[in-house]
């Protein structure tokens, strides 16, 4: 029997150290992962708040709620802060501290985005994390700061104390932890030894050979004991096991074991899951800063993006379309009938041409349909489209018009994508001129 009972205290103390030095390396790996994905999420909200900003500059406090973040700040092309939404920073600059020093490189390159890590702000000494990006104009800076409590809590959760202290053990046995190099114990379940180095207390590792595990008698504290050791680049991890210890009930113990096993698997899904809803968030948030809220279009954020990384060796065809009559539709049905013929023309845009291309919102009634596939059935693809638009009919507005201008990229050899855009707009203006010239309508009131 009290062999059984040393064989499974040994393999009880195996067990224990796994789950000991498996929790520090995971937790180790998981700050460094939470720090990356910190700091995506946070430049992308910078682009975003950048974005809202040059639509709404008057509501910089509003932004800040609305996109979760604590403070935001704008510089001007020198670096100086001239607005935001903590005045008192207002006139800070990049050379008004070593925290807000990072980000200098900035002024000498508008491609820039930076996102730094925990630092105490100039100000105030505030642990933040602050990312920083250029708005599209090239005018001006946009800067978000966030108290990343969330990361806080987790290195907090994560010091070797707290894995420690939060490891169940079997009364008679304790779990210590200590720097590989110096011996200083940074954890164990008798928290008096922390600070203390294995010497203090009575193990000497010296004598032994740690790279497996390995099991030595020890006195510590004055009384003799069984030391289970092992250890890696970072750590010592010792399982003590008192020399009175008797494993009565082996059953317990194992349970025990089972149990703290079943709440880590729940603590991993947990984790797993955490990272899928962090994911999620911040594909919203993207579809959010690239998506018109009216028609679901792409929007012009998402049109200034695509456009610079269209290739002038590749095909497609360029569309731009601007509606016929939709002030006409405004003063005389009002405002809601005008988003409903908005609204229609996005959706019959999206029903032929969401297929072989992109539709893009890039103003009040102005569309873009950029063309990447079937090049070869754009007539066909054309004439259906004509179709969709004169059957349209709404609840407010019976009927819809809309002036088109299509260019291919292989026309002619084109300096830049801006030319093919520009040849585009000039072909729906001579549309939409022979549209009012047919109609009779007066073309002021479009």
């Amino acid at each position: 029997m009290n062999n059984v009972n040393n064989r499974n205290t040994y393999q009880t103390s195996q067990v224990l150290l796994d789950r000991v030095i498996n929790v520090l390396d995971r937790n180790t790996q998981s700050e460094e992962e939470l720090i990356n994905s910190l700091k995506d999420d946070y430049i992308v909200r910078a682009k975003a708040v950048a974005y809202i900003i040059d639509a709404k500059p008057e509501a910089e406090r509003k932004i800040a709620n609305l996109m979760s973040v604590d403070e935001v700040h704008l510089f001007d092309k020198d670096g100086i802060i001239y607005s935001g939404s903590v005045p008192k920073y207002y006139g800070y600059n990049f050379d008004s501290g070593e925290q807000i020093e990072y980000f200098k490189p900035m002024l000498t390159d508008k491609t820039l985005t930076m996102c730094q890590d925990v630092t105490p702000n100039t100000s105030e000494g505030k642990e933040m994390m602050y990312a920083i990006t250029w708005n599209e104009a090239g005018t001006r800076m946009v800067q978000v700061g966030i108290k990343p409590v969330r990361l806080l809590e987790e290195v907090k959760q994560n010091e070797v104390s707290s894995v420690v202290e939060n490891m169940p053990v079997y009364e008679g046995m304790s779990i210590l932890v200590a720097d590989t190099k110096t011996g200083e114990i940074y954890g164990a379940t008798d928290t008096d030894k922390i600070g203390k180095t294995l010497e203090d207390i009575g193990v000497d590792t010296r004598n032994f050979n740690l790279a497996e595990t390995a099991s030595v008698k020890v006195s510590v504290d004055g009384k003799k004991q069984k030391c289970i050791l092992r250890q890696d680049d970072k750590y010592v991890v010792g399982v003590l096991i008192a020399s009175t210890f008797n494993f009565k009930n082996t059953i317990i113990a194992m349970l025990i074991v089972g149990v703290y096993l079943s709440l880590a698997t729940a603590c991993m899904i947990y984790m797993l899951w955490r990272i899928f809803k962090t994911d999620k968030e911040k594909e919203l948030l993207m579809y959010r800063s690239h998506t018109d809220e009216l028609t679901g279009c792409f929007n012009r954020h998402a049109y200034e993006e695509d456009i610079v990384q269209l290739r002038m060796d590749e095909a497609f065809v360029y569309i731009s379309l601007d509606m016929n009559g939709l002030k006409t539709v405004n003063d005389s049905l009002g405002h809601a009938a005008g988003d409903e013929l908005i609204r229609g023309v996005a959706s019959c845009m999206k029903q032929c041409f969401a297929e072989v291309g992109k539709v893009y919102r890039i103003g009040g009634d102005e569309f873009v349909i950029i063309v990447l596939d079937q090049m070869q059935n754009i007539e066909n693809i054309r004439e259906t489209f004509d179709k969709t638009v004169r059957r349209w009919q709404g609840k407010m507005v019976k009927e819809m018009s809309v002036s088109c201008g299509y260019v291919s990229s292989d026309e002619k050899e084109w300096d830049t994508n801006y030319d093919i855009a520009k040849a585009a707009d000039a072909r729906m203006y001579e549309n939409k001129a022979a549209y009012y010239q047919k109609s009779g309508r007066d073309r002021r009131k479009r």
